[in-house]
């Protein structure tokens, strides 16, 4: 529980950081509104998927347990879906093109750790395993 307040602490410190840091000189137009519902949505269901993760969460992939149910019945790594998402979303609002570039070397990265994830958990929990991500997304 400590680690699930300390990583949503940290989540909530960079919203308002990257909301201070956007809001002095932006003006809003249609095409920044819409960054910003895509970054808000992103960022509930970033929250949303990592409460229900629990006491699951750890840095290196670990197979404390097999969490199938909420927003992981249908993608086993929602927190790096959500988390590109969310920041593609600033990257919108913030109309700082350049940004994209981090983002895109930050998704393979996500994918190198998914994969890492699954072996872990493959290893731990076998045929179950196998038939969660038959049934799921990423």
């Amino acid at each position: 529980m400590k680690l699930n307040l300390i990583t949503l602490a940290v989540l909530i410190v960079g919203v308002v950081w990257v909301c201070l840091w956007l809001a002095p000189s932006m003006e809003w137009n249609g095409v920044r509104i819409e960054g910003a519902g895509i970054a808000g949505v992103s960022l509930a269901l970033l929250v949303v998927a990592r409460l229900q993760l629990g006491a699951a969460f750890s840095i290196r992939a670990k197979a404390k347990t097999l969490v199938t149910t909420g927003i992981y019945s249908r993608i086993r790594n929602p927190i790096y879906v959500f988390s590109a998402v969310f920041l593609v979303g600033i990257v919108i609002v913030s109309e700082r093109w350049l940004l994209l570039l981090p983002i895109a070397a930050l998704v393979p990265v996500q994918m190198v750790r998914a994969r890492r994830e699954a072996r872990v958990l493959a290893a731990a929990f076998g045929e179950e395993y196998e038939r969660y991500k038959a049934g799921t997304w990423f």
